[in-house]
């Protein structure tokens, strides 16, 4: 099967979806403007490929139940905001990297090896109902995520942090 080439028209208006989703939720895009349209142009193949958009720096299987972790944007895009400054690919890029007061470094691969992820898939997932990590709610809308820490800011209301606090 043979996928065409987006235009450059399709990358500009899925870029202007991104970024206005992404400012709407408190989230900075890479400014690199040559970069973004890299990284939307591999999105957008992919979305004809595959039938969804799989993150252009990682490998896809072709079966969306399996890739899940890695549909734009990924399941580990806050966790390396938060360490790193940048999601994996880089188009999330943090507040301190957005005013340039931070470079941004390569991002190690926090996705499981393919073998990993079946081998954890016969072992089966952690007791229903019980979270591995803390769940933080935000004060201001009620917006609940299970991570290690509170996101920076909060993609409902925009709440920064110190509005979070742990649930439960």
């Amino acid at each position: 099967m043979t996928f065409r080439e987006p235009t450059s028209e399709e990358i500009a208006t899925r870029l202007r979806d991104i970024a206005a989703a992404a400012s709407s939720h408190g989230y900075f895009l890479n400014p690199d403007q040559e970069m973004l349209q890299g990284l939307v142009r591999g999105l957008l193949i992919n979305e004809a490929r595959y039938g969804y958009l799989a993150c252009p720096c990682r490998l896809a299987s072709g079966r969306r139940a399996d890739d899940l972790d890695i549909v734009c944007p990924c399941d580990f895009r806050d966790l390396d905001l938060t360490e790193y400054g940048a999601c994996y690919c880089s188009l999330y890029i943090d507040h301190l990297a957005a005013e340039g007061k931070r470079t941004i470094a390569p991002i190690p691969e926090r996705r499981p090896a393919p073998g990993a992820r079946e081998e954890a898939k016969v072992k089966g997932s952690p007791t229903p109902g019980v979270f591995s990590h803390p769940i933080w709610r935000c004060r201001v809308c009620g917006y609940l995520c299970a991570r290690d820490q509170a996101p920076d800011i909060c993609p409902i209301c925009s709440a920064s942090r110190e509005r979070f606090e742990r649930f439960g």
